[in-house]
């Protein structure tokens, strides 16, 4: 039996060092520390993590410390990428990092799926989440295009309909355009046009948001790589993204 192609995601995997305090700490005030836990992050990293947990194939590519801690890691560059059997993948995400070299990753890429036809060319998506000029050079590349809340307010924008409409001139023809808002939900605009909504499911006990942002990129991405709708993608990325908040780290997502 043949492989099943595999979601790769290309970005960070860090160490996140998360202190538990009792309340949200006022400023310019001290708080004493309940306790303290390290656990991997990395947007990437974390969007690979929850693949995992919803069984899909998927694969990491980043730089990996020998030890626990490191500094200064290269991120990929297109030499390193340019060795990655593209055959594997039906699906490659970029965490928006160091945009000119992950241009021409995506356009290795492009000419990869042009000697294919159509149902087997891999799907690109990238996350724009940092306010960084030289990321905006990433729109034009995705077919799915993840524009964070701060990005959107950067460019002046108060709302994720706002920001959809006002930066759908940046993505290219056919292109999917996605923005989340925290507790609003998130909204997408499809090749269509049309404005796609789904409303926040946040739990009943708010436990740990580190990382939520990751789980619904996660989400969307699992759903439409296996040939979700627009819609059931942003309702399952909101499910998803949750339920992780309802749990510390993401021990909720497999139930």
């Amino acid at each position: 039996m043949e492989e099943k192609k595999k979601i790769l995601c290309v970005g960070l995997v860090c160490l996140d060092i998360i202190n538990v305090v009792d309340k949200y700490p006022e400023e310019d005030t001290d708080s004493r520390c309940l306790s303290q836990r390290w656990q991997r992050g990395g947007n990437a990293s974390n969007s690979c993590t929850v693949l995992s947990l919803l069984n899909a194939p998927c694969a990491f590519m980043g730089s990996l410390a020998a030890g626990p801690v490191a500094e200064d890691l290269p991120d990929v560059s297109v030499k390193d990428f340019s060795k990655v059997n593209l055959h594997q993948f039906k699906w490659i995400h970029w965490e928006g990092r160091n945009a000119d070299e992950q241009v021409k990753m995506i356009q290795q890429v492009d000419v990869f799926n042009s000697k294919l036809p159509e149902h087997l060319k891999i799907t690109i998506s990238v996350e724009i989440e940092k306010t960084r000029e030289s990321l905006y050079q990433l729109f034009p590349y995705g077919d799915v295009v993840f524009v964070s809340k701060d990005v959107a307010r950067h460019f002046g924008f108060q709302s994720a309909e706002a920001a959809l409409k006002g930066l759908h001139n940046r993505v290219k023809k056919g292109a999917v355009l996605i923005c989340a808002w925290a507790e609003k939900g998130a909204d997408a605009l499809g090749p269509d046009g049309l404005l796609v909504h789904s409303d926040a499911f946040p739990p009943e006990t708010l436990v740990d948001t580190l990382g939520a942002g990751d789980t619904f990129n996660a989400g969307v991405i699992y759903t439409l790589s296996n040939g979700g709708s627009l819609q059931d993608a942003l309702s399952f990325g909101c499910r998803v993204a949750g339920r992780k908040c309802g749990f510390h780290g993401y021990d909720g997502i497999r139930e």
